[in-house]
């Protein structure tokens, strides 16, 4: 497989190529076990490990015209040593060695080490990449929303070539992560995920008949949903392709249940309803996970840094043409070819 999708990546000029990178959660600290105490975590090697993705990405024949960090960019732990805002001027200063833009996810370890505010005004905040031509040749207000509310949601699309567009969503706008404990969606967050997980301990799953409903989970709020639905319908009018990016996964055949978005159903049931939607790409799950649903959408679940061992690696170069997309993986990375629905073609 892996030379079969060498030979069709090298066999015509792509029309572009993109990286992908997921759940570096980097911090200076012993390696540990994850939460389950199955898997071990390289919490500094993680590091290393992004400074060879961007080596590689850079000796590429065509380099990345962009990367998408798929969420969880420095680890939890940061945020109990008080060195949250050290340990993210690290990652970003190697992520600056490559001079391509970098796409950033808010994941469950943002919130971990940060508020919204903080992120709002820091360089994770990237929707100043977002599509202006698009907000200024249509109505209807599918422009992102600002982030200054907290309130808001931190969304934003972008068009990278003619006729492609990627949709990047906030999984983490419905949850009491990240927000003030007074604000209303915090208030809302907690009621529902206490309805849903009487645990003592909120982000255990045991007994949930809906494993998702986790604390250290999320969904999307319906202002969210109606914004996305607006964006792709202006895809579908317009016959782009579009590739939808967010933390969590939201189809249950390409993670592990106890991974999904609290409310995947209403996200998945949006996606599937738009004939533009050709790929789905999520982190958070660090085994990583893959499924061609049946509406022709791939669901590509990236593997995480942050458990890979030293001697591997955990990242991927896309590239696309006018009918599929080629993904390159890296070490625990599977490698596959992505042909576009018919429906779906320019």
């Amino acid at each position: 497989m892996e030379q079969k999708v060498e030979e069709e990546a090298e066999s015509l000029d792509p029309y572009f190529t993109f990286g992908i990178i997921a759940d570096i959660q980097y911090a200076d600290i012993e390696d540990g076990q994850n939460y389950t105490k199955t898997k071990m975590r390289y919490y500094r090697n993680s590091l290393q490990l992004l400074q060879s993705a961007i080596k590689e990405w850079k000796k590429e024949v065509c380099c990345p015209s962009f990367v998408i960090q798929l969420g969880d960019i420095i680890d939890g732990f940061n945020s109990q040593h008080k060195t949250s805002t050290i340990s993210l001027k690290k990652v970003l200063a190697e992520i600056g060695k490559i001079k391509v833009p970098f796409h950033h996810v808010w994941g469950n370890h943002e919130f971990y080490n940060f508020n919204r505010l903080f992120l709002t005004n820091s360089e994770l905040n990237t929707t100043y990449l977002e599509d202006k031509t698009m907000q200024a040749s249509t109505r209807g207000g599918v422009s992102s929303p600002g982030h200054v509310d907290p309130q808001q949601f931190y969304a934003y699309h972008f068009s990278p070539f003619s006729k492609f567009r990627f949709i990047l969503i906030d999984a983490y706008d419905v949850s009491i992560l990240g927000r003030d404990l007074h604000c209303t969606k915090y208030k809302e967050s907690l009621q529902l995920l206490r309805k849903k997980n009487p645990n003592e301990n909120l982000n255990s799953p045991t007994g949930l008949a809906e494993r998702q409903f986790v604390q250290f989970n999320g969904g999307f709020s319906w202002e969210q949903l109606n914004w996305l639905q607006r964006v792709l319908t202006f895809s579908d009018e317009n016959k782009e392709k579009v590739v939808a990016v967010g933390h969590l996964p939201v189809h249950p055949d390409a993670t592990d249940p106890v991974c999904l978005a609290w409310n995947y159903k209403d996200a998945l049931t949006i996606l599937q309803s738009h004939k533009c939607v050709v790929c789905y790409l999520a982190g958070h799950d660090h085994d990583g996970g893959y499924c061609l649903d049946s509406y022709g959408i791939h669901h590509v679940t990236l593997e995480g840094i942050i458990e890979t061992p030293p001697d591997m690696n955990a990242f991927a170069t896309v590239y696309v043409y006018d009918d599929r997309m080629v993904l390159h993986g890296r070490g625990s990375v599977s490698s596959r070819i992505m042909h576009y629905r018919k429906d779906s073609t320019v």
